[in-house]
């Protein structure tokens, strides 16, 4: 039935029309940098995880041609404008191939030439002995990290034997306590709680070591009554950790080394590492990169909270990484300028339980940054596929294939000068956790939220729990002002609602206005189950297609029953 839906979806035609609309809208949690707690969104995906990665060496594709695209941000807006912006800054948005886990990760990174460093080395003793600029080849096998590893400018961190960099020390010594195993002496000291959990009542998301069987991550408990096979509970006071299953002859490890990889040194390339099993706290990052960096052709598995983390890293690339089962989110970007995202498969974040419908959790979330989202996989994660959130200004997400994500597949908030175009967003947003909803204030395939001069256009938005949702918010003041809904252009769009309560629309919350002009659409295609289904929403009034351009909306645009 999917396919036959999105066969239909691609063999509709195009037409145009264009209007102006004031719509209404109602009030979440703020939403923060990475710095504290954000706003997310909707429950699990209904999809299981993918399976990766395949260890087959591959050549990467052959490149395609580039073509350019413009965003045109204007300089600090007035806020209270309704104008159109006059003055325009481009930005490329480079078509990219999207990969899939054979075309991303340690396969193709290629050769490493330079300075070996040998499992049991201390690869940071290696490092301090030679200049800035070196390469430094991680032979294969397994690295015990057992402090953070600080590069020099312009040096490369790299592998083409697939190392492991490893964050988990073994834990052995297991004795009987009743029904379960217990060893003691490697837990730290109690320490508190930051982010915000799924489970609002046991609260241990924020937990930082993870506990693996045979490299099998085992699931966190609360209490020693609930452990059960496949789980472990964590005593802080007693400094006892409890098993529920024998492990004597197995490999029982912890996550305890913060992060593997962190520098403000500009330059460094980090490139064909598998990078696994580091305790970050929330918000942190098992790999930490820095300005002008280069990540290329990594696995980033297993970590406790974000697998990739840019902060302040104005102009990094981020390219053909594998990024998945990564406990918080996949990758993050904080105060980062004209940073490049592009064909990584991230995928199956979210592990650890963090809140999936209202904090940051999923596959990408970026804040106070700018640059280019494009060409990646971002599928199967608990949590939002692709978010820019709190003053990202310039971001431009293309051409990405965003699927089976627990909440919006795409969402733009409290930032501005935005541009989403071509991409493939489907099946996002049917996650049943605390918090989640089907209805147009809880988002959809692509969702716009209180945000300013961001265009919309030639995307291909199918299955998803809704399809394009328009949201203007209450949302205080951000460094431009006011944070308002404002010149949101909807262009040239298929968009497919075919069942449940799926629909499309704007909604406005009492406290924001949105003035006559602030939202076009023009030109978009609509799929829909029958004409007479109500697939659209405006000002809380549930409208069939005809309902929708009687009241001035997609007047010239077309309507197919599918």
């Amino acid at each position: 039935m999917r396919k036959l839906l999105f066969a239909a979806v691609i063999a509709l035609g195009l037409a145009a029309g264009t209007v102006a609309v004031a719509v209404i809208s109602h009030h979440r949690n703020a939403a923060s940098s990475f710095a504290g707690p954000a706003e997310g969104h909707a429950g699990a995906p209904g999809v299981p995880p993918s399976k990766l990665p395949s260890k087959r060496p591959i050549q990467p594709p052959a490149s395609t041609p580039t073509a350019r695209s413009t965003v045109k941000p204007t300089s600090a807006p007035d806020p209270t404008s309704t104008k159109r912006p006059t003055t325009s800054t481009t930005v490329p948005v480079l078509r990219v191939p999207i990969p899939d886990s054979t075309e991303a990760g340690p396969a193709v990174a290629g050769p490493c030439r330079g300075i070996v460093i040998k499992p049991g080395q201390d690869p940071q003793a290696v490092i301090n002995a030679h200049p800035a600029g070196s390469t430094i080849c991680f032979a294969a096998g397994l690295h015990r990290i057992r402090t953070t590893i600080h590069p020099k400018a312009n040096s490369t961190l790299a592998s083409a034997a697939r190392a492991v960099l490893t964050g988990s020390v073994p834990l052995t010594a297991w004795t009987p306590a009743g029904s379960r195993w217990v060893t003691r002496g490697a837990l730290p000291p109690a320490y508190g709680m930051t982010g915000q959990c799924e489970d609002n009542k046991a609260n241990i998301c924020h937990l930082r070591e993870q506990v693996f069987v045979d490299g099998t991550h085992l699931s966190r408990v609360s209490s020693l009554a609930q452990v059960r096979a496949g789980t472990f509970y964590a005593d802080y006071a007693a400094d006892a950790i409890y098993l529920g299953s024998n492990p004597n002859g197995h490999a029982v490890e912890m996550a305890k080394t913060s992060a593997a990889i962190e520098s403000s040194a500009p330059g460094v390339t980090v490139r064909g590492l598998t990078i696994e099993h580091f305790a970050s706290a929330p918000q942190a990052g098992a790999l930490i990169a820095g300005p002008g960096w280069t990540v290329k052709a990594n696995e980033v598995r297993w970590n406790k909270s974000v697998g990739l983390m840019l902060v302040k890293a104005a102009k990094t690339r981020v390219e053909r990484n594998l990024v998945h089962h990564n406990g918080q989110l996949g990758l993050g970007q904080y105060s980062s300028a004209a940073a490049t995202i592009s064909s990584n498969v991230i995928t199956s974040n979210n592990t650890d339980g963090f809140w999936i419908a209202d904090w940051e959790s999923g596959g990408i979330k970026s804040t106070r940054s700018s640059g280019t989202v494009s060409g990646n996989l971002i599928r199967d994660n608990k949590g939002v596929g692709m978010w820019a959130d709190v003053a990202d200004d310039g971001r431009v997400i293309s051409g990405n294939k965003i699927q089976n994500n627990a909440a919006d597949g795409i969402r733009y908030e409290i930032s501005r000068n935005g541009l989403i175009e071509n991409n493939t967003v489907t099946g996002n947003g049917f996650g049943t956790g605390r918090g989640s909803g089907t209805s147009l204030w809880d988002g959809g395939g692509i969702n716009v939220n209180t945000s300013t001069n961001v265009r919309i256009r030639n995307n291909t938005v199918s299955g998803n729990v809704n399809g394009i949702s328009i949201q203007s918010r209450t949302r205080g003041d951000g460094p431009w002002g006011r944070y308002l809904l404002r010149n949101v252009q909807v262009t040239g769009n298929l968009v497919a609602m075919t069942g449940g309560t799926q629909s499309s629309g704007v909604v406005q919350n009492s406290g924001a206005e949105v003035p006559a002009g602030a939202l076009t659409f023009t030109g978009n295609r609509y799929v829909l189950d029958n004409l007479a289904a109500q697939r659209f929403a405006r000002l809380g009034a549930k409208l069939t297609a005809e309902g929708w351009r009687r009241a001035g909306l997609d007047t010239a645009s077309s309507f197919k029953a599918g």
